[in-house]
């Protein structure tokens, strides 16, 4: 996380577990929470640093070398997921994903760890288009996605999705319904040949799942990885409506969408507010994702993680 106030990692793992959460996302390596996490049971999505894309891709040893290092040493961690590249733009280190997540299956399978660890790429809404209505949408040809959902469907690793309606909401203000972003009831609800979507984060979710059906990877699996609602800093961010999406986000996830009524594994961003993200250009909200305070630990808002699958620090 990007904070210069945040607690020690012993403390985070306390407070995950004091509050019933299961998962927790790493978005790189850290060896003093993974020690903290020992014995927790609590699973673990470890990001990839994406400045590594191109040795991982292009060097042998460098994947079973980043085994050894980041996996092998914790044996008592419950590791679930390896993220080979966070919300990758098209060019030069998109190209290094597919290769990357490659040779990272193969380390990990070769370490032992085939059927308890999967490995895959998070991916933001931009890597679709013609997402209205969901059933039209295709994955965006500038991120060559083909190749990537061939290799998930081929391992049985899922594709993980970073899933924001807030920033639908707010991008496209005023002509998406704030209810309809915060599973309030709303009139604008989309009907879609036999389905109908009552909240656009259903509606973001299974253009994400048509889009994969599109390239071949109908049987690939869909984690989202990242999803939440800010409490200050911009449009629509209130503590009233970030309590109101990430309770009924908590809540909802369990029924699965209207096209996959599985249970839909998600990750709430974030665990703590950050107080270094970037603030420039409109994006004070960045800094205010946090479901607690870092000095305190005391909840931003009240909130019940009855179903919560988990946080991300």
């Amino acid at each position: 996380m990007v904070g210069d106030n945040l607690p020690p990692p012993s403390d985070v793992v306390e407070l995950y577990r004091s509050n019933g959460i299961t998962a927790m996302r790493l978005y790189a390596p850290n060896d003093t929470t993974l020690r903290a996490l020992k014995d927790t049971g609590i699973h673990v999505m470890m990001g990839v640093d994406d400045g590594t894309l191109e040795d991982l891709a292009t060097n042998p040893s460098a994947a079973p070398n980043w085994v050894r290092t980041n996996i092998l040493p914790y044996p008592q961690v419950s590791f679930k997921y390896i993220v080979v590249g966070n919300e990758v733009a098209p060019g030069d280190a998109h190209n290094y994903i597919l290769p990357a997540m490659s040779k990272m299956w193969d380390a990990i399978c070769k370490a032992g760890y085939k059927d308890k660890i999967k490995v895959s790429t998070a991916v933001c809404s931009l890597v679709l288009t013609n997402t209205y209505p969901p059933s039209k949408s295709q994955f965006n040809p500038s991120y060559t996605m083909g190749p990537i959902v061939e290799f998930l469907s081929e391992t049985g690793n899922p594709l993980l999705a970073n899933i924001y309606p807030y920033f639908s909401y707010k991008d496209n203000y005023p002509k998406i319904d704030l209810n309809y972003a915060l599973f309030k009831p709303s009139t604008a609800v989309v009907q879609d040949g036999t389905y109908k979507y009552t909240n656009l984060f259903d509606a973001m979710v299974d253009s994400v799942y048509y889009a994969l059906e599109k390239a071949g990877g109908s049987r690939v699996g869909v984690v989202v990885s990242e999803s939440g609602w800010p409490s200050d800093g911009g449009l629509g961010a209130t503590k009233e409506n970030a309590k109101t999406y990430n309770q009924n986000l908590i809540n909802h996830v369990v029924s699965g969408t209207p096209k996959n009524k599985t249970n839909l594994e998600t990750y709430v961003f974030a665990m703590f507010n950050e107080n270094m993200k970037p603030n420039d250009n409109g994006r004070e909200v960045e800094r205010y994702f946090g479901l607690f305070y870092p000095t305190n630990k005391s909840p931003v808002y009240p909130i019940s993680f009855n179903n919560v699958t988990s946080q991300k620090i």
